[in-house]
């Protein structure tokens, strides 16, 4: 009988709070319960799970696994609960030590492959993680989005075995450093370049001095999205914590970022929401 637990994080709206996936492995037949409040992609891991451990080369348990991920009334959605269970049931198997678990928290979701495939929230997940010390391990889809989170400590894996070799000491994993991500700053539209509009660019330097909504109604050809692309111009710069927090909101909406695209938003901390334009 071998009882394991491994950190990972939850996503409930901008909040992400911290889950204890607790493996319980004993005599039996081979049986799999999961618990704790468990929506049906976390129930289908338990799949993804036994053949991302086969075909990664490693050696399943036998025995019966009851899953457990805590706290109990919290509700657990998507795939990224695959590499903590899986992790678990083969730290229970003796496999990895569990004592190389501790300093560690993982999310990620598993191919039957044994690759890992990219989250979302991944920023918020990173941010929470942060505040609690502990080295966070993801998809390296997404580590290097979640690395710009200040004083985070990110490792990004391609699969379950770079994992499984990092934490026996085999072959450790690099931490994502992205200290390039403030080279230089964005260069937005300028409002001077409109001509006209007078209401419309008055409307917009409220807006923006006040910290304001905005709401543009109007039909096709009134200069709508070239006003828009202009009101970032004119914004202050954000600090780095709220440019962190429009990154996270995005990054729950939208999934994995275009990279590229994310570093040059967040480059000068002059993240700015979408603008909906109806």
């Amino acid at each position: 009988m071998a009882y394991v637990c491994v950190q990972s994080r939850a996503l409930t709206g901008f909040d992400s709070p911290n889950v204890a996936v607790e493996i319980d492995l004993y005599p039996g037949t081979g049986e799999i319960k999961i618990v704790g409040l468990p929506e049906t992609e976390v129930k289908e891991s338990k799949d993804r799970v036994r053949s991302a451990i086969f075909n990664s080369q490693f050696e399943y348990p036998l025995g019966n696994l009851v899953i457990n991920l805590a706290p109990a009334d919290l509700p657990k959605e998507s795939g990224r609960f695959d590499l903590p269970i899986a992790l678990g049931i083969l730290a229970a198997n003796g496999v990895i030590p569990s004592s190389s678990l501790n300093n560690y928290e993982f999310v990620g979701e598993l191919s039957l492959s044994g690759q890992l495939r990219p989250i979302r929230g991944a920023i918020a997940m990173t941010w929470r993680s942060a505040t609690a010390n502990k080295i966070f391990v993801l998809p390296h889809e997404n580590a290097i989005e979640a690395s710009l989170v200040e004083n985070a400590k990110v490792i990004g894996a391609k699969n379950l075995r770079e994992i499984i070799e990092h934490l026996k000491n085999k072959a450790p994993l690099s931490f994502i450093n992205t200290s390039a991500k403030v080279n230089h700053f964005d260069q937005y539209p300028d409002l001077n370049e409109v001509k006209g509009q007078i209401q419309a660019k008055r409307a917009l330097q409220i807006a923006a001095a006040g910290y304001h909504n905005i709401l543009m109604i109007g039909p096709p050809g009134t200069g709508k999205s070239m006003l828009a692309q202009r009101l970032p111009g004119i914004l202050p710069s954000m600090q780095t914590s709220e440019a962190l927090e429009s990154a996270a909101v995005q990054s729950l909406h939208q999934g994995i970022f275009k990279i590229e695209n994310f570093i040059k938003d967040l480059i000068g901390h002059l993240i700015t929401p979408p603008l909906q334009l109806l």
